[in-house]
């Protein structure tokens, strides 16, 4: 009898906390994941996606507690028609052949205030590696509709030659047309789901 009150108990408490978990999802229109890289060694060019859907979960406190990211790589833009399509071939993101740029979170640690560092798989032209995203939580609101929505911002490097986007021609001085390391900004409001 002890037993059977006991799980009754313990299915009671996990009923209790899956039902405390909440969802959020990214309002897009009031975000931006955007990019910035090395062009010619002595000036940098920006980029963003515009196509993309991010999924973050908090416990009934607001920690965070899982993220997911698809991205649409053919929805690059860079302001440049030409510099666009050839982002989308097969010297770069090879948007036909890999669709989606995508992110799934493994592991959260709080760091400093309203900070995490997430950590989790980044998969893109076909090759998975684990990053660290610098998350900062900005708080949460109600608008004027009665809609919950928070903000986050999130900032990560990566080596664009991890993942096979190798493409480049040298410079005279030595560095290359398109720099190598990639700084990823993540600006995110995000709608509590009901």
């Amino acid at each position: 009898m002890k037993q059977l009150i006991l799980a009754a108990a313990m299915l009671f408490i996990s009923a209790s906390t899956f039902a405390q978990t909440q969802t959020w999802k990214a309002d897009v229109a009031h975000s931006k994941v955007g990019f910035t890289i090395s062009h010619l060694v002595v000036s940098e060019v920006e980029g963003k996606f515009s196509d993309f859907s991010a999924t973050i979960t908090t416990d009934e406190t607001g920690k965070l507690q899982k993220v997911e990211a698809v991205i649409k790589t053919a929805s690059v833009n860079t302001d440049n028609e030409a510099r666009d399509k050839h982002l989308k071939s097969d010297d770069f993101f090879s948007a036909e052949k890999f669709p989606e740029l995508t992110f799934v979170s493994k592991s959260i640690k709080a760091s400093g205030k309203n900070g995490y560092k997430v950590t989790g798989d980044l998969t893109m032209h076909g090759v998975t590696k684990t990053v660290t995203l610098d998350t900062k939580y900005n708080g949460q609101v109600k608008d004027p509709w009665g809609n919950v929505k928070s903000g986050w911002v999130a900032t990560t490097s990566l080596n664009r030659f991890d993942y096979g986007l190798s493409w480049s021609k040298a410079i005279e001085t030595g560095g290359l047309v398109v720099g190598k390391d990639v700084d990823i900004s993540l600006k995110l409001e995000f709608g509590l789901q009901k």
